[in-house]
C-alpha cells in the first residue's frame, strides 16, 4: 500500500492530468515504439493512428489518479482489461517495460514539476497497479490452460470454410492445425486474432467475437465474424478486417489466442433474456442466442437489432431457426434505411421497423421488451450503446442489470 504522503503526491496531479493527460499518453506510445518497436505489433496500430488508444490511456491514468485510495473501484474496468491483455499474450514483464517508459514521460512531459519525489509516488502507483493486474492475468492465462486443448499464446488454425452473412459480414470456420480440440467459453467471448499486414510490415491483433455457441462435447472448431471496415468520411479502411476479405482463402492459417472476455452471458441464471445490438455488434450475441435456443430454451428471449439497411443485415434465417427452439420468443429489426433488398435468409421471426432503433416505441407498440428481472445485453456502436443504455435506465431498468461490450478500446464512458 501506498502512504499517505505518496497518495497525496499521486492525487496532486489529477489536475494536471485532467489538462494535459493527452499529451502525456501521446508522448509515452511516442517514447514506447521507439524504445521497443516490437511492440507495435502486440498494439492495434489502427487506435494508434486514430488516437483512441491514447485517448483511452489518458482516461485510464486519470482515473486511476483519482481513486488512488481506492482503485478497487475500478475492477470491471480491471477485469475488461485483464482479460485484453490476456488475449494479446502480455505478460509480467511487459510491466516493466511500460512502467520505465511512463515515468520518463511523466518526467520529461511535466518539466520541473516531475520531482524526484512525485516519480517515486507515481512508481510506487504504477507498481501497486501492476503487481494486481499481473495477478489477475496470471489466473486468467492458469484457467486458459487448464481445459482440455486450452492454451496461451498462439494458436494455427485453419480456414475451412467462408460463409458470407451480408453484403459487409462474412463469417470464418476455423479448425486447429494440430488437429486437437478446442476450449468451451462463455457465449459472448472473443478471440484475438493475428495477421500479417504488408502496408505495416507487422502482424496485427484483433479480437472478433465468437459468433456461435460452443457445442456441449469438446469442439473442434470456431467461428468468427468480420465485417469489413471500409474507408468512409475520412475514416481509413481497416487493415486486418481487408486482408479477411479480401486476400484470405480456405485453407489460409491464422493464429489465434483462447477465448477471453467479461461480456458474457449469465449461465447459472433462469431470468428473461434481452439482446440488442447493432451492425456487426450482433456477433457475440447470436452466440447467446443460440446457447440459449439449445440448452436454455424455457428462458424468455427478446432479440432487437438495429442496422443500415436490409443489405447489410446480418443471421436473419439464424434468428429465425433459434426462435422456433425458443418458448417465449419474441423479436423486432429496425432498419434505419429501407432499400427493398432482402436480408440473407430473411425472415419474419423479426418484426419489421423502419427508422432507428426506439425501446420506448416498441414498448408502446406492445412489445414486451422488459419482462420482469430481464437480464439486457447490449452490443453496436458507441453512441448507439450510450442512447440504448440511457432510453433503458429511463423505463426503469436497474444499473446492474445491463451488460455491455464495447467494440474497440476504452470504455463506455472514455
Amino acid at each position: 500500500m501506498l502512504d499517505a504522503h505518496a497518495l497525496q503526491l499521486v492525487k496532486n496531479t489529477v489536475p494536471v492530468l485532467r489538462a494535459h493527460g493527452l499529451t502525456l499518453t501521446r508522448h509515452f506510445y511516442a517514447r514506447l515504439f521507439v524504445h521497443h518497436p516490437e511492440l507495435k505489433a502486440v498494439f492495434n496500430q489502427g487506435h494508434q493512428q486514430s488516437g483512441s488508444q491514447q485517448q483511452a490511456l489518458a482516461a485510464a491514468v486519470l482515473a486511476y489518479a483519482e481513486h488512488i485510495e481506492d482503485p478497487s473501484v475500478l475492477m470491471p474496468v480491471l477485469e475488461r482489461v485483464t482479460h485484453k491483455h490476456a488475449s494479446l499474450g502480455i505478460r509480467a514483464e511487459h510491466y516493466g517495460v511500460v512502467g520505465t517508459q511512463l515515468l520518463a514521460s511523466i518526467r520529461e512531459v511535466l518539466g520541473e514539476a516531475a520531482t524526484d519525489e512525485l516519480i517515486a509516488a507515481w512508481a510506487a502507483a504504477y507498481g501497486q497497479l501492476a503487481d494486481l493486474m499481473v495477478g489477475m492475468e496470471r489466473q486468467l492465462y492458469q484457467s486458459a490452460v487448464s481445459q482440455a486443448g486450452g492454451w496461451t499464446g498462439w494458436r494455427g488454425f485453419q480456414v475451412v470454410r467462408m460463409q458470407p452473412e451480408s453484403e459487409e459480414i462474412v463469417s470464418l470456420y476455423l479448425r486447429p492445425c494440430d488437429g486437437g480440440v478446442l476450449p468451451p467459453y462463455r457465449p459472448g467471448q472473443y478471440v484475438s486474432v493475428r495477421r500479417f499486414v504488408p502496408q505495416l510490415g507487422l502482424h496485427q491483433p484483433r479480437q472478433y467475437s465468437l459468433s456461435q455457441a460452443a457445442p456441449a462435447s469438446p469442439a473442434r472448431e470456431y467461428r468468427i465474424s468480420v465485417k469489413r471496415i471500409d474507408a468512409v468520411d475520412g475514416r481509413p479502411a481497416g487493415l486486418v478486417s481487408q486482408q479477411l476479405h479480401r486476400a484470405l482463402k480456405p485453407g489460409d492459417v491464422l493464429e489465434l489466442a483462447p477465448p477471453m472476455g467479461d461480456f458474457h452471458l449469465h449461465l447459472e441464471r433462469r431470468t428473461p433474456v434481452v439482446l440488442i445490438s447493432a451492425g456487426v455488434g450482433i456477433t457475440p450475441l447470436m452466440a447467446m442466442l443460440q446457447h440459449l435456443s439449445a440448452h436454455q430454451p424455457e428462458r424468455a428471449v427478446r432479440f432487437v437489432h438495429a442496422c443500415r439497411s436490409t443489405g447489410v443485415q446480418a443471421f436473419a434465417s439464424e434468428v429465425a431457426h433459434c426462435a422456433e427452439q425458443l418458448r417465449d420468443f419474441q423479436g423486432a429489426v429496425f432498419i434505419e434505411q429501407a432499400d427493398g433488398r432482402q436480408a440473407v435468409g430473411a425472415s419474419s421471426a423479426l418484426q419489421p421497423h423502419i427508422g432507428r432503433l426506439d425501446v420506448a416505441r416498441l414498448q408502446a407498440e406492445g412489445f414486451d421488451l422488459l419482462p420482469p428481472d430481464a437480464d439486457v445485453y447490449l452490443c453496436g456502436p458507441r453512441p448507439f450503446m450510450q442512447a440504448q443504455q440511457q432510453a433503458l435506465l429511463g423505463l426503469g431498468l436497474a444499473a446492474e442489470r445491463v451488460h455491455l461490450e464495447v467494440f474497440g478500446t476504452g470504455s463506455l464512458e472514455a
